[in-house]
């Protein structure tokens, strides 16, 4: 019991305010407010081929409904890949003409029409300087009959253009011109396409972790759906570049500018495959395959440049993300092609416009399931989940009872009071056809004596209820025959007066 102490000055009592039990001017009553009840949905309309398609078996709906996946990757790797790759001709191909030479470029145009065009340059520095940096394919100076070319640059541009060029300079005549190695590739890029399957790599990476994020993270929060796509994109990063650089010796050395030059992009490219997700749902793998994959490999200029490849593909080399990614790494590595700046323009816009998509697409999304969820609608997608969900429970019940074993609403097992609960699954051994194995004596260990609630002792301080202990039935061996009695099993006297005592045998918990 406290005291009061004389100490402390009083607490001043006051009066309750009355501020606050009036309504204020204008606002409306409590309980005077009319309630909106909200319309009545319509039932959603099941077409016959979807009430159809119910009735199949769970499984074979969930498989089904994911065909779409290989059929739509056969397609776009057909439209894409073999559509581009299948004849690569060079069109409109640059060549750096040092001073002028008309006979060899009417030479050409008759020869060859529309597939090269010819840039008069004065100095042979800038020439070069434009060989390099990727914007002209080779470079020919008539004065010294003598071509230049980039192969770290472009492998196929340096291997093909001055050989075809070559022919025609000595049909009109003049001797065979030299070819002057500009940028040789390293022993270890024999061919130039390390930095295509890098880049693929990093957009595989990227595209892929965004896409799991937008399937199964939809009410996952914005700062957690980047700070996955963040941390992913730098562990993808450093695996990629360890496998390629020290593991693999594809690349030799800049692993810390690579490992960075990835982390940006796999970011860049999650975040606007995050951004589609939202609109895109469970079918977010075909946006984003189609940005990041069949349009940007072909288009990228990592196997043939944009020269060779057909229309939309030489177009998409400027925007797709796989050409800024082949450029950057190549300028990296091999000191060839554009500098950076394209490429972290590049690498900017795809990560405003994945944040703009996020933004906009996280409203849209949430009013889409309010609607669905208000309105009752369902997908053949979720019917096909929850058939399946129910489906496999009632199959778990259906095996743990061939066991002997029952589930509660709780998860928790019983075991099922029942003498006749094994069947022909359990019930034998499967080499001999012994219900106790290859060994047909009595299991060293014998049986485990179980005490029943009524008579097991209570601990100190403790009193035991009806409930505690597990109960079992007695349950006699399949062959007749009765376990040897334990000197500490419990005795039960016989119901009937001058009935001997008899022991009860209890369950067979040790005999399996």
């Amino acid at each position: 019991m406290s005291t009061s102490r004389n100490d402390l000055p009083p607490k001043r009592t006051t009066r309750p305010s009355t501020r606050g039990t009036h309504p204020r001017r204008g606002s409306t009553v409590a309980g005077s407010r009319r309630v909106r009840q909200a319309p009545v949905p319509e039932p959603q309309r099941i077409s016959r081929y979807r009430r159809w398609y119910g009735t199949l078996h769970p499984s074979l709906q969930l498989i089904g409904l994911q065909l779409w996946m290989p059929l739509f990757f056969i397609v776009g790797f057909c439209l894409c890949y073999v559509f581009a790759f299948h004849a690569p001709h060079p069109h409109d191909v640059p060549v750096a003409l040092v001073g002028s030479d008309p006979t060899l470029v009417a030479a050409v145009d008759k020869a060859l029409p529309g597939e090269y065009v010819f840039h008069a340059y004065d100095s042979l520095a800038a020439a070069k300087r434009d060989v390099l940096a990727g914007s002209m394919a080779v470079a020919y100076d008539p004065s010294a009959n003598e071509f230049f070319k980039a192969s770290a640059h472009q492998f196929q541009v340096a291997s093909l253009v001055p050989a075809t060029l070559s022919a025609v300079v000595t049909a009109t005549g003049a001797a065979t011109p030299k070819v002057t190695e500009l940028a040789p590739l390293p022993a270890y890029d024999e061919y130039g396409t390390v930095s295509m399957y890098v880049m693929l790599a990093w957009c595989i990476g990227g595209y892929m972790v965004a896409m799991f994020i937008g399937i199964m993270g939809g009410p996952l929060r914005h700062r957690v759906r980047m700070a996955v796509i963040v941390v992913g994109g730098l562990v993808i990063s450093l695996i990629t570049n360890t496998l390629a650089g020290p593991v693999v010796g594809a690349v030799h050395g800049h692993f810390v500018p690579l490992v960075l030059i990835a982390w940006g992009w796999i970011v860049a490219i999650g975040l606007a495959v995050n951004g589609l997700s939202y609109f895109a749902g469970r079918f977010i793998a075909a946006p984003a395959m189609i940005c990041f994959v069949f349009l940007s490999m072909p288009s990228s200029g990592g196997a043939y440049p944009k020269w060779f490849m057909p229309e939309p593909f030489a177009w998409l080399n400027h925007v797709v993300v796989g050409s800024s990614m082949v450029d950057m790494i190549k300028h990296q590595v091999y000191g060839v092609g554009p500098g950076p700046a394209r490429g972290l323009i590049t690498m900017g816009c795809y990560a405003a416009a994945g944040l703009v998509l996020m933004f906009v697409g996280k409203k849209w999304w949430e009013r889409r399931r309010i609607r669905a969820i208000v309105t009752g609608r369902t997908t053949m997608f979720q019917d096909a989940q929850n058939a399946n969900r129910e489906f496999l429970g009632k199959q778990r019940d259906a095996e743990l009872e061939r066991h002997g074993l029952t589930s509660t609403e709780t998860g928790t097992l019983t075991v099922l009071h029942d003498d006749e609960w094994e069947d022909d699954r359990v019930n034998g051994d499967v080499f001999m056809g012994g219900r106790d194995g290859l060994e047909t004596e009595t299991t060293p260990t014998g049986r485990i004596p179980v005490v029943r609630s009524g008579e097991r002792p209570a601990p100190a301080g403790r009193t035991g209820g009806p409930t505690s202990g597990p109960r079992t039935r007695p349950v006699p061996r399949v062959d007749g025959s009765r376990a040897p009695a334990r000197s500490d099993a419990p005795v039960r006297t016989g119901a009937r007066s001058g009935s001997a005592p008899e022991e009860r045998p209890h369950g067979r918990h040790a005999e399996r």
